[in-house]
């Protein structure tokens, strides 16, 4: 099975194609359903499909917002700039976009998105006679369902289902919540999550009708999903015919990506582990659960939040220039607090886990005005937001490489 990773930005891609995925989607500018990430300008798109493509990684665009009038208008230059960067594959849910994209993008692959809520057999073969290549199962599917579907349509049309993150209350995402609440469509990438906020909720009398709420201290969750996390049955999915198995997360940060991709393609390529389990407890998580793939959801009731049982702290980067004693350190750009003495963990690229002690760390101050490199400066403590640092380790570790600290962490943004 393909694992396609979700890519925010340029240092979630880096991520990605580092630590195992065999394909991507991303977003450019416009038309995605995470506004709020970073992103890719039109202008960004080719370099980022150029590094993917260097490491013989597939890059699909999200284009899969709903579609207004207006939308329909820019839409055409829009598909042809996308084309000529070489993406492969397009995301869409609007059958209009479909249209317009087999016009003006006919180079790309045509992929259904989950908002088009695929969820039965003559759903995809109609998608599949239009032109689309793959089809992202609606997320109401039972794994059950998805083995019917696959058993009835033709070979040629690929099936692609998510396996991890979060989860709409919605479920396929098809939600006016917060367009209704707030203005913010989520249907066009700006959702506000009104279905995790806490409620009080005061209901008239309705003879026969019994509707329980679990409380705490008074406010409910009742609408806030847990996160999806099928790790432990992926040799179930591609017994029903899933061809690509798909992370959310496109408003996570590289740490998140390259954690939950190596999980993933470790849970593939070695099959599902104690490490692999722990791997996807160490990230910053909601409760997890297997979505509908076994039955019907769960919500997390008691509170929405996270929890976690690592800390990031720093990214691994190249040795600058002009910097003495460089054998023998890792580089590094601070990213949380850590101390001399500390025990680490390092997450790097095709290797295992590794402990490491900070000994002999050093602040490496940067932007002297006449471009000498400033001495490296013995401290106790590493506590300055992207500052760069150094200690002694016993053995490298590649740039892209991300350190960990074992910290437990659980909070809540509501409630």
């Amino acid at each position: 099975m393909e694992l396609l990773a979700p890519v925010g930005g340029f240092e979630q891609l880096q991520a990605a194609l580092g630590f195992g995925a065999d394909a991507v989607y991303l977003a450019a500018d416009r038309f995605g359903m995470r506004a709020k990430a970073a992103n890719f300008t039109l202008e960004e798109l080719p370099q980022a499909v150029s590094a993917a493509h260097e490491q013989g990684v597939a890059v699909h665009l999200t284009c899969n917002t709903l579609m207004m009038q207006q939308d329909l208008a820019v839409l055409p230059s829009f598909l042809e700039e996308v084309q000529a960067s070489g993406v492969d594959a397009l995301i869409l849910g609007d059958m209009g976009a479909f249209a317009l994209a087999q016009r003006y993008a006919p180079a790309c692959q045509l992929h259904v998105s989950t908002q088009a809520s695929v969820a039965n057999a003559e759903a995809a073969k109609l998608w599949h006679s239009l032109g689309a290549a793959r089809i992202v199962c609606a997320r109401e599917m039972t794994l059950e369902d998805i083995a019917d579907l696959r058993a009835n349509t033709p070979a040629s049309l690929e099936i692609e289902a998510f396996v991890h993150g979060a989860q709409c209350m919605a479920v396929s995402g098809r939600c006016l919540i917060s367009s209704y609440l707030t203005g913010r469509s989520g249907n066009q990438g700006a959702c506000t999550q009104p279905c995790r906020w806490s409620y009080t909720l005061e209901e008239e009398k309705r003879p026969g009708v019994h509707f329980p709420v679990e409380e705490d201290e008074g406010n409910s969750f009742i609408l806030n999903a847990k996160d999806l996390n099928m790790a432990a049955h992926l040799d179930a999915l591609a017994e029903a015919g899933v061809d690509s198995i798909k992370i959310e997360g496109r408003n996570k940060k590289a740490f998140y990506v390259a954690t939950v991709v190596r999980a993933y393609r470790q849970a593939l390529d070695e099959g599902y582990s104690p490490e692999v389990e722990q791997e996807l407890l160490s990230i910053s998580h909601r409760p997890y659960s297997t979505g509908f793939y076994f039955g019907e959801p769960e919500q997390a009731t008691d509170f929405d939040g996270y929890e976690q049982q690592t800390m990031h702290v720093a990214d691994v980067v190249e040795a600058p220039a002009g910097v003495e004693e460089a054998q023998g350190r890792l580089f590094i750009r601070c990213r949380n607090r850590f101390a001399e003495g500390d025990e680490l963990e390092v997450l790097a690229p095709h290797a295992p886990v590794r402990q490491v002690t900070v000994e002999g760390l050093c602040w490496h101050p940067e932007g002297e005005p006449d471009g000498a490199c400033p001495r490296p400066q013995a401290v106790a403590v590493a506590n300055r937001s992207c500052n760069l640092y150094s200690f002694k380790a016993p053995f490298p570790a590649p740039p892209g490489s991300f350190l960990r600290t074992r910290t437990y962490r659980r909070s809540a943004r509501h409630g």
